[in-house]
């Protein structure tokens, strides 16, 4: 069953792309540019579909305990599953996913995003300048 919803999600993009690319072929001069740019932001928003389509995606991507697990995390922290939610449906997108998403692999998923996220922290450490306090005590 999963097989053929995948297989009519493949028919209507196919069906998409091939509407967009015969739509600038027939378009006029001032219009094809106006084309052209309205391709291009469908195509960069692509990517991210609608709220539909994302929750019947994520039902297809992800085995009902994992599906919680979001859920929860969602209630805690929305950017949070909002991006996992996004790195999930690339990976499908991509064909990367073969399986639906258990509960373990999508923790593994959460400590990996995190992983990156402590990486792009910046620390910064300050060094003791000419204002310490210590020299109050050299004028007594």
């Amino acid at each position: 069953m999963e097989d053929a919803e995948l297989e009519q999600i493949r028919k209507a993009r196919l069906e998409q792309l091939k509407t967009q690319g015969g739509g600038g072929a027939k378009g006029a001069g001032g219009n094809s540019s106006q084309d052209q740019a309205q391709r291009q932001k469908q195509t960069a928003n692509n990517w991210l579909p609608t709220a539909e389509a994302r929750k019947s995606a994520l039902n297809q991507i992800l085995e009902p305990e994992a599906a919680d697990r979001l859920g929860r995390i969602r209630l805690v922290k929305e950017q949070r599953a909002t991006d996992i939610e996004n790195r999930l449906i690339m990976l499908a997108q991509s064909g990367q996913l073969r399986q639906k998403v258990t509960e373990d692999q999508l923790k593994e998923l959460l400590n990996a995003m995190a992983d990156n996220k402590e990486e792009e922290k910046i620390v910064v450490s300050r060094r003791k300048g000419w204002e310490d306090d210590d020299d109050d005590l050299l004028d007594l």
